[in-house]
């Protein structure tokens, strides 16, 4: 975009645009949050299990990890759909309304389960979830 391109936008698209990023700024915050409560639960699940090893204990480990990635699926989802009305606002769709933040007409191009098993979510969460399996099967198969 030059800058001839920047200044010709109005007042009121420029804010238009403000609102829509602040709300995918705060999606990626929201994300990053559940990340973190992952990490943290995820260790204190796997502290504990290091010393009272139990498949029973350790599949119920996976409650936590498959509902923080359902959670954290959907907000970033959300922000894959912001991003899309973004998108159109800067490109001056006459199908947007001023100051919209309708992400409506863009659910069926950004589907949840693409979302939910996208190459991020994949490498953070199924890290996560193959390392609580190996405790399962540990305690499975490895102590008496």
């Amino acid at each position: 975009m030059t800058s001839t391109e920047i200044t010709s936008y109005t007042p009121d698209e420029v804010k238009h645009l403000e609102f829509i990023q602040a709300v995918v700024t705060r999606l990626g915050n929201g994300s990053f949050l559940i990340k973190g409560w992952t990490m943290t639960g995820s260790g204190v699940f796997f502290g504990f299990l290091v010393n009272h090893l139990s498949w029973k204990l350790a599949a119920t480990g996976m409650i936590p990890i498959i509902g923080f990635w359902l959670l954290d699926s959907y907000y970033l989802r959300q922000e894959r759909l912001f991003r899309k009305l973004y998108d159109e606002v800067r490109g001056r769709s006459a199908g947007v309304p001023p100051f919209s933040l309708n992400v409506q007409p863009y659910l069926a191009r950004v589907p949840w389960g693409a979302v939910a098993v996208s190459r991020t979510m994949i490498n953070f969460y199924g890290v996560i979830t193959a390392l609580d399996l190996v405790f399962v099967a540990g305690s499975i198969f490895g102590a008496p």
